[in-house]
């Protein structure tokens, strides 16, 4: 097997044109998922967005949840997302046209959110802790910014639950252990409820849904990123990531392929 994809990355720093144009369609592609649709909806009925409120996405990435939520609060109220990387900040503003007058995207990060204490009625965020090493420290600043009685859904994959079925089951353990070493918060879908607590707020609900990949992904963009992540890393050889390459794409073709992981989300107020 030619080892020709990189591993994904969703680096705030990522320039080159043909990297972030593979995040967009990445992006894409997920939001038209079938459990992610179902799990975001589920986090939007929970935050429960209302007219005139001023809301925010922290890593708001193409900005359509910015758009989702921008639709509920109306033009009495604001939308913002926050995103790093400035390309996707384009490519969300180029892509809001409706709600334009009451959105908009800014620079910044997790960590430090360029907003004043007790800023927004709602606040949430999507797969972003997974990628961070002190997931901590950046809930307590979208706590910070939250204002008295407000609320915040974090909803985040917890990558231990990967499940690929068929193939070598050796093999796939060890693809799995690649990705959970090189993911900087592999297990945060277990850990939001307990941290939304650290963070001085209180659960007020829970939710989940498995997200399982379409086969035509699997095969066409997932598989040979998963097995070229574990074979850069080491974890197995050329040998072993055609095999299992090979064994995937007969169970896509005899429909035999399953491959998800679990995504959670958490709800969290704000004490009044």
């Amino acid at each position: 097997m030619t080892d020709t994809n990189p591993p994904i990355t969703f680096d705030a720093d990522v320039s080159d044109d043909a990297a972030v144009a593979m995040q967009v369609d990445i992006l894409d592609i997920q939001a038209g998922v079938v459990g992610v649709t179902r799990l975001r909806e589920w986090g939007h009925a929970a935050l429960a967005v209302q007219p005139g409120e001023k809301v925010l996405d922290v890593g708001s990435g193409t900005g359509s949840e910015v758009r989702a939520m921008a639709e509920l609060t109306g033009p009495t109220g604001e939308a913002v997302g926050v995103e790093p990387n400035p390309k996707l900040r384009a490519v969300a503003d180029q892509r809001t046209t409706t709600t334009r007058e009451w959105t908009r995207y800014v620079a910044g990060n997790a960590y430090e959110l360029p907003f004043e204490d007790g800023t927004f009625d709602a606040v949430r965020c999507e797969r972003v802790l997974q990628h961070l090493d002190q997931p901590q420290r950046a809930i307590d600043e979208m706590a910070r910014v939250l204002k008295p009685g407000g609320r915040l859904t974090l909803l985040d994959s917890d990558w231990a639950t990967a499940i690929v079925h068929p193939g070598d089951p050796e093999v796939a353990r060890l693809c799995m252990e690649a990705m959970l070493t090189a993911t900087p918060n592999p297990h945060s879908g277990r850990r939001l409820s307990g941290q939304v607590v650290l963070a001085g707020l209180t659960v007020a609900d829970m939710g989940s849904e498995a997200l399982i990949w379409p086969a035509d992904i699997v095969t066409g963009m997932l598989l040979p990123m998963f097995v070229s992540t574990a074979q850069q890393a080491g974890f197995i050889t050329t040998e072993q990531a055609a095999r299992f390459a090979t064994e995937l794409q007969a169970a896509a073709h005899s429909g035999e392929l399953h491959m998800s992981v679990t995504m959670f989300c958490a709800l969290g107020r704000k004490p009044d």
